[in-house]
């Protein structure tokens, strides 16, 4: 099975469990390369979304920053660096450590978070992150269901002026943010909670593929 196949699986999975998400499937794999290629060139994934879109932001560190669904063991180098570093506390690291991918949730700084929003404008304390820890090549995957949102329109802005490609996850009508990204999945629903279903299995999917792209070497 080749690596584009492998890949497709997945997207036919949730399209297979989820069918009104066929219309966008295009975006979906657009979005998918556009994350894959950062992270082979060394970029990063920075989140940004309010209230339960904040909290998939995290969803998504947790499922990429550690191990999802298959085994993601150090390197046999860096588990010999590691026992080299400390002989005791290096051979349990080198057994629990996991290899994972650089994601970024902006959401979770609350100390920052909250000094910037009482210190300046609240609206842009994302766009404030995006200018100091993006850089050219990383990924902004914006998460509105309203895709109006303007604290995550701001960070839209800051990204594009630091050469960071946008992936915009909203709903059927996209707002401004489907404008403002790269490539835009617009789940087809309109109502907050409904689109929030939605958007949980696109950016699982997402994950598995990413997973099995960077760390299923062992299944190929």
């Amino acid at each position: 099975m080749t690596e584009n196949e492998r890949v497709q699986k997945h997207l036919d999975l949730l399209i297979q469990r989820y069918p009104k998400l066929v219309s966008s499937a295009k975006e979906i794999m657009d979005a998918f390369f556009m994350m894959k290629d950062c992270f082979e060139h060394g970029g990063k994934l920075l989140t940004a979304g309010n209230g339960g879109s904040a909290a998939d932001c995290e969803h998504i560190a947790g499922e990429l920053v550690k191990s999802f669904r298959m085994p993601r063991p150090v390197t046999k180098e860096y588990a010999g660096r590691l026992k080299e570093a400390d002989a005791v506390i290096g051979e349990k690291l080198a057994g629990n450590l996991e290899r994972g991918l650089p994601v970024l949730p902006l959401t979770a700084f609350e100390a920052l978070i909250t000094a910037y929003i009482n210190d300046k404008d609240g609206q842009d304390v994302f766009a404030q992150q995006l200018s100091v820890y993006g850089n050219k090549g990383d990924v902004f995957l914006a998460i509105s269901t309203s895709g109006s949102s303007i604290n995550i329109l701001n960070a839209a802005a800051a990204a594009r002026a630091g050469g960071i490609k946008i992936i915009g996850l909203t709903g059927a009508d996209g707002g401004r943010l489907a404008k403002a990204a790269d490539t835009a999945v617009r789940v087809p629903e309109t109502e907050t909670y409904r689109i929030q279903e939605l958007h949980l299995p696109v950016y699982h999917c997402w994950c598995l593929m990413l997973e099995e792209y960077f760390f299923g070497e062992n299944e190929k």
